[in-house]
């Protein structure tokens, strides 16, 4: 549906009462803000033209302990609901829908309840279920048992605590940044809510009783302490009939939790916490200070904020940034850093990572200087336009790649609408940035704000996190302690109650669900072709040479989207390279991940990495540099693979388009130090998402035999990469000379790169696209081809970083497979160890990963929907309700041609594979049926449908059909993956998973070695 189509129905349900009208014309939206009139619950609509429907309900949820609570009952009012007494309705919807986003989440004073879906039905489907999980759930003992904590006696008799927030509230609190956080909100925020651990604290959650559970939803969970938004062209009173119908009239008027401020200090205060590590060492300290500002709810107030924020760090040459980017006393800036907004009242963050206690006060000292430095002055009036602009950028810029657009949006509003503040404040800011265009006039206004909110703030904290390498052994021992106090005082009559409630519980767990209880879509409901965003391809001349513009006209909302794109592999169909090399040894090149990281953020020939990121900020949204890079379709070991260089811009900008050029061409690697803070910047931000991203590590690592491009991922940006990039870091330190091999190393690949040919992707409203183009032309504009000169771009390259690419998938001398893709026995499969690496997590992340075809297998639809028909059936029952895990479960993977199965967050290691190996039986031994099997088809379709934004789907459409997967190839793949049956699901299964050679990788905890060894595992270690 087109804008232009859409007239919406702003007619509310007579039993909501409008409290506000408001078209925002830069969304093409219309916000309806109504009241229930029985209970006072707030609805806020927005009226969009969007297919793409979403809803949330969410609540306001103010724990004032660590217990877990509101993150516990989050997951237990999905567990089944007084309409819907099924044992997980939430996860079966799932697998009953075509939606494009179904999740819960606990912040840190609201829980909410989000979806989107395409489907008229199906939005229904999932209103019906969610309101009465919200309102209405049974929160039964064993789905809290399972769901929060339970104490379980194991084999020898022993007590052990289980439960799936409590492991995965483990796993969440092994992460470096999130104790970071929780350490600083605890001096922060001494009397609120946010002293506390919304998600709860591991040693706090076996404190919870079913009985507080429950009488928290039903002081929490009323309509009056309730925000519920929905987005989409349905007509608004359709929504408000269901809300009244299904929740809202069964209830009065009832408490509203009000948020209240903090109380403030009357003086700064300093402490120091520690955090987990494997290994302490040198340079692990964190030092953060936070002030603790205003409420939200004043959209002026926080706007002026944001300003200040972008003034003190929005880019490297940004003050505050600038400064603690080249700290001596520590490596990075911290990740707590700039504005957050989240909470009621705002706090501003800044401080650094990789010091030493001793530097505290230090540290304080000279960022309060550096602040008193700049509020001595006026701020320059370039940089507050930069930072305005900014502000315009993200205000246009139309999200939806990574969640639905709406409800990217509604979350937005969300959390100034359950704080009581005026959510169209945040979608529609251009009259709070004429506000703020006049205050700025005042040339003492931004540095008195500064003054005001951090440099005379009495509400400041300081806390130096160091590092303990005894403190997860202490955890665990206190652990340890309590379960020995709770085997001391068992009883024979307590032993029996516990395993009872095992029992119950397991038998709970296997007993069929009355799955005719829920709503469905089923396959007559899925869309009959797929959609697509359809460009034009126009010939240009670049740089002297003849290159495709790929041209796409869409809704951009006033901004422009700009790629330059250089194939790598081959060149694009209709050119030639004009005699220039192959560029395999681009691809392999052993510094690629660290270039790309730095291309943009450092300067040219004629200015610095400050001035021209400036520069950047000034004209677009910055500068990316990605490789965009896949496996053939037919063959495992070919990779069609592109070197892109990216912005974004406003349409009054079109020198963005010069700028592009200008680091392409332009950029140098002189600035040592600027080099050293961004590579210090990258390992510390990688080491510390180790514990988050562990699956994705393990099948990494597993799969790095099965194909040319999972072997480059797993050595390029693996874990190798990682120790690799801390030992040329250690070594740096002790032989400064290392600097220039590196920075030779990348230029002689900057200069392979950039005389490699180019093509470009346009993507912007209809009304711009010949203007642009012309912009383009000229941008590239050169007398003729400048020729490369055939160096050997590996010779400077730095020992450290020269991890060995296996000769069979490298890509040199490699002979294509593609004539004979199907046979499996004919593409080479790397024989490779199982591996364990460990790192500073207390929980477990496993892999297990088999090798399948690539994408134009005849079998490739068929394990598309094994993947999630393995993780319905079984995966999910096994791994996260039985056994505890957060979640687990399969995935086939064009790219690393392999069929993996994993798990995250989970208590067990050699247990969990077995689950994977068991899954296999279960499919080929059990009854099976058609139901299941629809289940996994709509999983899949679903995936596929999911929309983007705009300018996304324009992207995602050209480098599709850059990589092979033209839109008459997904709509085959489509027809296919409709039409797979379970025969074929056997088939598969037999072929490739069934008594077939595999690989195993497991993340584990670094106190777990000798079992890992144990059972069989190649140890690794992240190095200190």
């Amino acid at each position: 549906m087109t804008e232009t189509d859409f007239t919406a129905d702003l007619t509310l349900h007579p039993e909501f009462a409008l409290i506000e009208h408001r078209h925002i014309e830069a969304l093409s939206m219309d916000v309806l803000i109504s009241q229930h009139k029985q209970t006072g619950a707030m609805h806020y609509h927005l009226a969009h033209p969007s297919d793409e429907n979403a809803f949330l309900v969410g609540f306001r949820t103010q724990p004032m302990d660590s217990k877990g609570e509101a993150h516990i009952l989050e997951h237990v009012a999905l567990c089944g609901s007084e309409k819907f007494p099924v044992r997980d309705p939430f996860f079966s919807m799932i697998k009953r829908s075509l939606n494009t986003f179904m999740n819960a989440m606990t912040a840190a004073d609201w829980t909410a309840y989000p979806y989107a879906t395409q489907n008229k039905n199906d939005y229904f489907n999932l209103l019906s279920v969610y309101l009465d999980a919200s309102f209405f759930p049974n929160i039964h003992p064993l789905d809290f048992a399972q769901e929060g904590i339970r104490v379980e006696l194991d084999e020898n008799d022993k007590p052990q605590f289980k439960g799936i927030v409590f492991n995965e509230m483990k796993g969440a609190m092994s992460g470096e940044i999130d104790q970071l956080y929780h350490a600083v909100a605890h001096h922060l925020f001494p009397t609120t809510t946010y002293h506390y651990n919304s998600g709860g604290d591991p040693a706090d959650i076996p404190d919870l009783t079913h009985s507080e559970l429950v009488a928290f939803h039903e002081s929490h969970y009323h309509p009056s302490n309730s925000v519920i938004m929905s987005f989409g062209n349905i007509p608004v009173q359709e929504t408000q009939a269901k809300l009244h119908d299904d929740a809202l009239a069964r209830f009065e008027t009832g408490k509203k939790h009000v948020s209240r401020p903090e109380q403030r200090l009357s003086a700064p205060i300093t402490a120091t916490e520690t955090y987990g590590v494997d290994e302490a060492g040198a340079n692990q300290t964190h030092h953060v200070l936070a002030w603790l500002l205003p409420s939200i709810t004043d959209p002026k107030q926080r706007l002026a904020l944001r300003l200040l924020e972008g003034v003190l760090i929005e880019h490297a040459g940004s003050p505050l940034r600038a400064y603690l980017d080249s700290h001596p006393l520590g490596k990075a800036p911290s990740p707590l850093l700039g504005l957050d907004d989240s909470h009621y009242e705002m706090v501003f963050y800044t401080g650094l990572r990789g010091s030493e206690p001793e530097h505290a006060e230090a540290v304080e000292q000279g960022i309060l200087d550096l602040l008193n430095q700049v509020a001595s002055a006026p701020i320059d009036d370039e940089v507050i336009e930069t930072i305005l602009h900014q502000i315009e950028i993200d205000q246009r810029h139309i999200g939806g790649d990574s969640i639905p657009y709406g409800l990217n949006l509604m979350l937005e509003g969300f959390s100034t609408a359950v704080h009581d503040g005026n959510p169209i404040d945040v979608w529609a800011v251009d009259e709070h940035l004429a506000w703020l265009r006049e205050q700025v006039k005042d040339k003492d206004w931004l540095p008195n704000l500064i003054k005001t909110h951090l440099i005379d703030n009495t509400h400041r904290v300081r806390v130096s996190c160091v590092p303990d390498s005894e403190k997860s052994a202490r955890q665990a021992a206190a652990e340890q302690t309590r379960l020995d106090t709770i085997a001391a005082n068992l009883t024979d009559d307590d032993k029996a109650i516990l395993r009872q409630q095992a029992l119950d519980l397991a038998a709970r767990q296997a007993a069929p669900d009355d799955l005719s209880l829920l709503p469905k879509v089923g396959l007559e409901d899925v869309p009959e072709d797929i959609q697509w965003q359809d460009g034009k391809r126009t010939t240009v001349n670049l740089s002297g040479r003849d290159s495709s513009l790929f041209e796409y006209e869409a809704g951009t909302n006033g901004l422009y989207y700009y790629q330059v794109i250089v194939p790598l592999t081959a060149p694009l169909a209709g050119h030639d390279n004009v005699g220039d090399l192959p560029a395999n040894d681009v691809i392999n090149h052993p510094l690629l991940p660290i270039y790309l990281s730095l291309l943009s953020e450092l300067g040219t020939d004629s200015m610095s990495a400050h001035e021209m990121q400036a520069k950047q900020a000034a004209h677009s949204s910055g500068v990316t540099a990605r490789i965009s890079q896949r496996t053939s379709v037919d063959a495992r070991n070919d990779i069609n693979s592109y070197f892109v260089v990216a912005t974004r811009a406003l349409n009054r900008k079109p020198n963005a388009i010069d700028l592009l050029k200008e680091v392409m061409e332009h950029s140098v690697f002189s600035e040592h130090s600027r080099i050293k803070e961004i590579l210090q910047q990258r390992q510390a931000g990688w080491q510390s998402r180790l514990a988050s991203a562990g699956h994705a590590y393990a099948m990494q690592t597993a799969s790095r035999g099965m194909s040319r491009q999972a072997h480059l991922e797993y050595v390029r940006s693996g874990l190798p990469a990682l120790n690799a990039l801390k030992g040329f870091l250690n070594e740096a330190d002790n032989d400064d000379s290392v600097w220039d091999d590196l920075a030779s190393g990348l230029m002689a690949l900057h200069q392979r790169l950039i005389h490699l040919p180019k093509h470009a992707l346009l993507i912007c409203e209809a009304e711009q696209t010949d203007n642009l183009r012309e912009r383009i032309i000229d941008s590239w504009q050169l007398d003729a081809p400048v020729a490369y000169s055939g160096a050997d771009i590996n010779q400077d390259v730095p020992e450290v970083f020269k991890l060995p690419l296996d000769a069979a998938l490298s890509g040199d001398n490699v002979e294509s497979d593609s004539a004979d893709s199907n046979n499996e026995d004919a593409q080479a499969v790397q024989p490779v160890t199982d591996s364990a690496w460990l790192v500073a997590t207390n929980v477990y992340h496993n892999a297990s990963v088999y090798a399948a075809p690539p994408a134009d297998s005849e079998d490739t639809a068929a394990l598309m929907v094994l993947a999630p028909y393995l993780r319905n059936g079984y995966l999910h029952s096994a791994i996260r309700e039985r056994g505890g895990a957060y979640g687990g479960g399969a995935g086939y993977d064009a790219n690393a041609c392999a069929f993996k199965f994993f798990s995250y967050r989970d208590p067990y290691c050699a247990e969990t594979f077995e689950h994977f190996t068991c899954s296999i039986d279960w499919l080929l031994n059990e009854p099976q049926t058609e139901a299941q099997l629809e289940e996994a088809i709509l999983g899949i379709i679903s995936g596929m449908d999911k929309p983007g934004s705009p300018a996304g789907e324009a992207v995602k459409a050209c480098f599709a059909d850059l990589h092979e997967r033209s839109a008459d190839w997904q709509r085959k793949m489509r027809a296919l993956i409709l039409g797979v049956t379970i025969d074929d699901l056997q088939r598969v299964a037999r072929k490739y998973l069934l008594d077939q050679p595999h690989v195993r990788a497991v993340l584990a905890p670094y106190d777990k070695e000798a079992h890992v060894r144990e059972l069989g595992f190649e140890v690794n270690k992240v190095k200190s």
